[in-house]
């Protein structure tokens, strides 16, 4: 939608485009400033100089006689006044003689016998190519009725123009307009102040008329009184003068081309009455005439930022004219614009969705650069006047748009995964306490069995993990404990976990036969509902309470740590059979160990000796038997946990945790009370 209002912006521009394009122009101008390559005209300016010798504005006819007289003679290309005289000469011999009271009557008869001042100034027009000017007016003027002689122009193919239509005009006396070679339009129209454009064709009062500049063209050229206006298939005009091409738009007007004040154009009136300028200087030019010693009167803005008299716009014109340096803003000029627009904006429309930022402001700024480098170099090296600003405009604006909507899209996403997080969060923390009430309380055990010390730790990698242990009478003198670890973490092994639980326990709390054979069991129908081929490592131990001899079966685990009461910490035999799941029909065997009063047993998983630091070093089972060692001989199975945990907390430091990691420590203190462990802590 919003790339449909722009293409319309650019398709219609209405005044505020308009507007924002003439500025856009104006900044071309000032980046690429013409640069004067000839010099062919000159003006002679009626500067404050000249007003200061010769008298105030305006000057007697003759006066100006006098001065067209000494232009004429330095033989210019052609004389354009850049002046009005609509009314006769107050200082003519004749208004003296009629407003004058109390002159001899033969004076009075004498001075109507002389010629006006109004024509010795024709005459001295007569000598040289001059151009007289021709302002519109709006409405029209009495004193002017009818068209201005002009030469006569001839359409060719141009369609309908949009020519500026002027209803009146204001010219020279009809004695001084008779002599003038030719009559150009000197009227200008500057919106918001500035000159953009000058009209070189417009209809004034009926006829159409060339602009002074080109009329003075026409007369230094020789070309005879016809001007040929051609369409072009760029919908431009073409202005033939002789073999003399002018390109101008439809509406009749020429965009300038500036090139900065210079006061080089310049001669004062002042030197050409005194007759002390070098008259090679405007030989052969075109010689502009003008008023510039009347302040402000007649000054104008350029897109420049200068303000200069209004003689020098026709001089300027002339100028690009001379060096075929243009403007031009052809038909074809909007479609590409509409076509730059179109093309930058579907492009991010098409990529910009599922990029990050940094690649969509890189990619926006490729984009507008091009379409900037495009209305630069059009300007620079074509004269064609490109809009560039109002495509970046519009692409800039479905970039913010697009970003916005990604920005909207995002947040709602990160909502939406917030939400979701917070319903895992929940399911997984129902799940931590779903899995930590599967677990045993040592502390119900050592209330009711002083014979055994018995304590036990799980710390999940993740917030449910595969580890676990168990311990239970499974008569009133023995007593199964179990560790256990599931293949990977998090929920799939937590859910395995608490399958292998439940059935190690089932079986295993059924007695009748040895641990191994149990434990066959178990692994078997374990297997089965195994469809996500994971396995579990784990030891199974039972104590007789009595005796202290403990019946086991390690499938695969990490061997236990004991220690005797005035013996070094050891560890039990290697594993004799692989863990759960990984092969069928496996018979576990069930191996012994007598424990002596007072003789601790400590079952790890892997999260122990597998735990790592930052640097990737693994803790091992070296380490951790040497910080049980240095556990008190007395210390209780908490202690023993406390040590071993502190310990590997210490090694692991900030790194995360690898594993789950499961301890389980017991102490017997034997048949009797010859041996008397320490109350526990908790």
């Amino acid at each position: 939608m919003l790339l449909a209002l722009f293409l319309a912006l650019v398709a219609a521009s209405p005044p505020l485009v308009e507007r924002l394009r003439e500025l856009q122009f104006d900044g071309y101008q000032r980046l690429f400033t013409r640069e004067r390559q000839s010099a062919p005209v000159v003006i002679v300016e009626i500067d404050e100089r000249a007003l200061r010798e010769f008298g105030q504005w305006p000057w007697p006819r003759t006066q100006m006689a006098s001065l067209i007289s000494a232009i004429a003679a330095a033989r210019p290309a052609a004389i354009g006044l850049d002046l009005l005289f609509p009314e006769p000469d107050r200082h003519s011999p004749e208004n003296v003689a009629r407003t004058m009271t109390g002159l001899p009557a033969d004076l009075v008869a004498r001075l109507r016998e002389l010629p006006t001042n109004d024509e010795r100034f024709a005459q001295a027009l007569r000598a040289g190519k001059t151009v007289l000017a021709v302002a519109g007016l709006n409405d029209p003027d009495a004193r002017f009725p009818g068209p201005p002689q002009v030469a006569p122009v001839r359409f060719r193919q141009t369609g309908e123009l949009q020519l500026r239509m002027f209803a009146g005009r204001l010219a020279s006396a009809e004695t001084i307009d008779r002599a003038a070679a030719g009559r150009g339009l000197i009227s200008v129209e500057a919106s918001d102040r500035i000159v953009r454009r000058v009209p070189v064709l417009a209809e004034v009062a009926g006829a159409v008329v060339p602009a002074l500049s080109l009329e003075m063209w026409r007369l230094a050229a020789g070309a005879p009184p016809l001007i040929d206006v051609a369409g072009r298939a760029d919908g431009l005009i073409e202005i033939r003068i002789g073999d003399f091409r002018v390109p101008a738009q439809r509406d009749g007007t020429m965009w300038l081309r500036y090139s900065s004040h210079d006061p080089t154009r310049f001669v004062s009136a002042a030197e050409m009455l005194g007759g002390n300028l070098n008259l090679e200087l405007i030989k052969d030019k075109l010689v502009l005439v003008g008023v510039t010693g009347l302040g402000l009167l007649d000054y104008q803005a350029t897109p420049l930022g200068e303000r200069v008299p209004g003689v020098e716009f026709h001089a300027q014109l002339i100028e690009q004219m001379f060096d075929s340096q243009y403007l031009v803003r052809p038909n074809w000029a909007k479609w590409l614009e509409l076509a730059l627009l179109a093309t930058g904006a579907l492009l991010l429309i098409a990529v910009l969705p599922g990029r990050g930022v940094s690649a969509s402001g890189t990619l926006l700024l490729l984009v507008l650069g091009a379409i900037g480098v495009m209305g630069a170099i059009a300007f620079r090296f074509h004269g064609i006047l490109l809009d560039a600003g109002l495509p970046a405009l519009g692409t800039l604006s479905v970039f913010i748009v697009l970003l916005a909507t990604a920005l909207g899209e995002s947040d709602r996403q990160r909502r939406a995964l917030r939400e979701a997080a917070a319903r895992i969060e929940g399911e997984l923390d129902a799940a931590r306490r779903i899995q930590t009430g599967l677990l045993p309380d040592p502390l119900a055990l050592r209330e009711t069995e002083p014979g055994i010390n018995l304590d036990a730790l799980l710390e999940p990698a993740r917030q449910v993990g595969g580890d676990f242990f168990d311990f239970f009478k499974v008569d009133l003198n023995r007593l199964l404990f179990v560790v256990g670890d599931v293949s990977g973490k998090g929920m799939p092994a937590a859910l395995f976990m608490a399958l292998c639980k439940a059935t190690l326990k089932a079986h295993l709390a059924r007695g009748g036969s040895e641990l191994g054979t149990s434990l066959t069991r178990a692994a078997g129908e374990i297997a089965r509902e195994n469809r996500e081929d994971l396995f579990v490592t784990m030891f199974a131990g039972i104590l007789d309470l009595r005796t202290g001899m403990v019946e086991y079966c390690n499938a695969g685990h990490e061997p236990p740590y004991s220690q005797a009461p005035e013996g070094e910490v050891a560890r039990y035999p290697i594993a004799s059979g692989p863990p759960l799941c990984v092969l069928p029909d496996y018979e576990y065997v069930t191996e012994y160990h007598q424990m002596l009063p007072g003789e601790w047993l400590c079952v790890v998983t892997d999260g122990v000796t597998e735990a790592a630091n930052a640097e990737k070093e693994l803790y091992g089972s070296e380490r951790a038997r040497i910080a049980l060692q240095s556990t008190a001989r007395n210390a209780t199975a908490g202690e023993i946990i406390a040590a071993l945990r502190d310990d590997v907390g210490l090694f692991v430091a900030q790194a995360d945790a690898a594993d789950d990691l499961t301890l389980l420590a017991m102490r017997w203190t034997g048949p009797a009370a010859d041996f008397s462990a320490p109350a526990s802590p908790d």
